[in-house]
């Protein structure tokens, strides 16, 4: 999925691109579902209903393709006889009306309730497309809950999960092609180039000075982890200052503080951010609107430097953090804090035996042991964070890609689908941050993920890519055989 975007509370400044509306009844992930789609997280989730009362828009592309987005509240006809719920439901009613399509966003693990019912019957009333989204089905093992949900009445129906990224490139597809948003034709030139191996320039093209690989003028670093992970105290290291207020005791740390810093040239903003637990031991309020906000922070980073605790070693929590991270997208260091506590051959080896059995899904983000305290390796971790966020932004020129992939596909042609050949016409690279490829091939539906596996590792090994996750899609492309036929 290739979605970039920034938000905001008035409408987007690209007035001519088509307006979705998200709605839903209460609670149900409308707001997960916005900030996913806008990259970020403008929106506040929380599982208190009505935290939603204006209409939030914000903007997004699907590969080139513009959309503007607005997020409603939760519509609720009881609640709409009340002072709030009135205008709540006043304000959904006006994002309605100026869509150009709109995307029903049920709860499919609650399964259907008489509001989706109705309001299922209001949007259809409108004449407008309208796409299902069946939230919260975050595992193919939940696919058969998508069945009760025929009864709506809605064809385009699309099993999703706004927290965890899944099926939203498929219904995005689906809505950029019912609200006829178009890629600009620069888009067009870069997501196809000449289609077959045989007919691409022998020499690598130049690139766009507008696509070059610049630095962003500040690096948005973000400290994340456990409480009492040591995150404050690298932050304050860093600063030269305490900016966050360090205490033994865990959950010291609330909102995110941002504090700009420099050294050697180069520009940052450090955001420290409050201890991500797991949600069955967070208990106040205000302590899970800090992890919300903490997770949001992610979304919004250049790099993310996940900190751990060496002392006590990366657990369960770490690697489902991490995960978050590789979802988001975003660029990865891990920092392995408090490292002059982990003394002895005997406990290092089996602190590196651990972070392997951790972040065995993590083979390409680097490492480091640090101290924040004494200093110890985070001149070294700044060089970390400066090479994956080079990596994350990094673009391979289509001809240059091309060259490679054939040798590739020599070495390991697509395995068979159905009995015939899966033919790949051609790779590009489609976005960076992080970097996307897009195969063009025969039939998509052929292609395994083992295979796109493998040509992931075969992209790390010739490109690097140390640092960041990369993202490999497959899109159909007639053969050319089949045409002449």
């Amino acid at each position: 999925m290739s979605i970039r975007g920034g938000h905001g509370e008035t409408p987007s400044t690209h007035v001519n691109a088509p307006l979705v509306a998200i709605v839903g009844r209460p609670n149900v992930g409308k707001s997960t579902l916005f900030n996913r789609l806008v990259g970020g997280r403008p929106a506040l989730v929380h599982d208190t209903p009505h935290l939603t009362r204006d209409r939030r828009y914000g903007e997004a592309d699907y590969f080139g393709a513009p959309l503007r987005l607005v997020d409603t509240g939760g519509l609720d006809p009881e609640a709409a006889t009340e002072v709030i719920g009135a205008g709540i439901h006043r304000q959904a009613m006006v994002a309605i009306d100026e869509a150009n399509a709109l995307v029903l966003v049920v709860d499919g693990r609650a399964g259907i309730s008489p509001i989706d019912r109705d309001l299922a019957k209001q949007l259809r009333a409108t004449g407008k497309p309208v796409f299902l989204a069946i939230n919260k089905i975050d595992h193919p093992t939940n696919d058969h809950l998508v069945h009760d949900f025929h009864e709506l009445g809605l064809t385009a129906i699309y099993p999703v999960s706004a927290s965890h990224g899944r099926g939203i490139d498929a219904m995005l597809e689906a809505v950029t092609g019912a609200v006829g948003s178009v890629r600009p034709p620069e888009a067009e030139d870069a997501a196809e180039p000449d289609p077959l191996f045989d007919e691409l320039p022998d020499e690598p093209e130049a690139e766009d000075p507008a696509a070059a690989n610049e630095p962003p003028a500040k690096l948005r670093v973000t400290f994340v982890g456990r409480p009492n992970a040591g995150k404050s105290s690298l932050t304050n290291r860093l600063l030269g200052e305490e900016r966050s207020l360090v205490h033994h005791e865990a959950g010291t740390t609330t909102d995110p503080v941002d504090a700009e810093f420099s050294i050697g040239g180069r520009d940052y903003i450090l955001v420290d951010t409050a201890g991500i637990r797991r949600k069955a031991r967070i208990e106040a309020d205000i302590e899970r609107i800090a992890v919300s906000m903490a997770i949001g922070q992610i979304e919004r980073a250049d790099v993310v430097v996940l900190v751990i605790d060496a002392d006590l070693g990366p657990a369960e929590q770490d690697a489902r953090i991490a995960g978050k991270i590789e979802e988001a997208g975003r660029a990865l260091v891990i920092a392995l804090n408090k490292s002059d506590l982990v003394t002895g051959d005997e406990k290092k080896q089996k602190l590196r035996d651990l972070s392997e059995d951790t972040f065995h899904f993590l083979t390409w983000a680097p490492t480091t042991m640090i101290s924040a305290q004494r200093g110890d390796g985070v001149d070294r971790l700044l060089d970390l964070v400066e090479k994956a966020a080079e990596q994350h932004r990094r673009r391979i020129p289509t001809a240059q890609l091309n060259r490679f992939f054939k040798e590739v596909i020599e070495e390991m042609p697509p395995p068979l689908h159905k009995g015939k050949a899966v033919r790949i016409n051609y790779i590009t690279q489609a976005v960076t941050k992080p970097p996307t490829f897009i195969l063009w091939a025969s039939s998509p539906e052929g292609l395994a993920p083992s295979y796109k596996r493998f040509i992931s590792n075969r992209l790390r090994e010739a490109y690097g890519f140390r640092g960041t996750p990369i993202r490999i899609f497959v899109k159909a492309k007639k053969d050319r055989h089949d045409l002449e036929r």
